[in-house]
């Protein structure tokens, strides 16, 4: 499961990091909502905790932003706005719950683990067309087929998957899938890809991962598979 953090506060956001990450999770965290905003529009998490108070956009405005663009990702507004009212607004920007700080870690990890499960298949299975992608297992199946992914093959399967009516430049998939800091170039991207194909191919999938000139890939389904 893949939580983002949007917190300008960097020590909390870093501290509940380690906290996800010490129970199973993966954690990232950006200190403000524009960068909150555009990370969450990828589509690639599983849950968004977003604080409120935060300079330029705060919590509400990027919570508006992602259901504007029906990202259905589960929001869990985290901050020290505690009135009535306040929670009302949470609750109407898109939030599916909202905490007030200070928080204790236990109902932090429970939100967390409630938001995650009202999910149901969602967070354990990814389908198009006749292929269904196992988020536990890191397993690629087609009917009786099964093959299993490198950990490298499925986040990159997963986030195509996630946002398979976008077409996703090399760019975007090397940010999200290998990390901004990482010294990986657009080759990897390709190879990758062709790796995808393959296993696609071998299972009997109608997905293909198409590429378009210029601007990046996308999945297709085929009729005649």
């Amino acid at each position: 499961m893949k939580i983002l953090i949007v917190e300008d506060e960097r020590l909390l956001a870093d501290t509940l990091c380690t906290m996800l990450e010490a129970r199973g999770y993966e954690a990232e965290a950006v200190y403000d909502g524009e960068s909150g905003r555009e990370w969450a529009l990828t589509g690639v998490y599983d849950l968004l905790i977003l604080d409120v108070m935060m300079p330029g956009m705060n919590g509400y405005e990027v919570a508006r932003a992602v259901r504007r663009s029906r990202v259905d990702t589960p929001i869990l507004m985290l901050t020290a706005r505690s009135a009535l009212e306040d929670r009302i607004e949470g609750l109407d920007s898109g939030a599916d719950y909202y905490l007030t700080k200070p928080f204790d870690s236990r109902e932090l990890l429970a939100c967390v683990g409630a938001l995650l499960r009202r999910q149901g298949g969602q967070v354990n299975e990814l389908r198009c067309g006749n292929t269904a992608l196992d988020l536990n297992a890191c397993t690629l199946r087609c009917g009786e087929r099964m093959v299993r992914l490198s950990a490298r093959e499925f986040d990159v399967l997963r986030y195509l998957m996630r946002n398979r009516d976008r077409v996703l430049s090399k760019e975007q998939i090397l940010e999200k899938v290998w990390g901004f800091e990482s010294n990986a170039v657009e080759n990897h991207v390709e190879v990758y890809v062709g790796f995808l194909r393959k296993k696609l191919q071998s299972i009997g999938s109608n997905v293909r991962i198409e590429a378009i000139r210029r601007l990046g890939y996308h999945l297709e389904v085929t009729e005649s598979c």
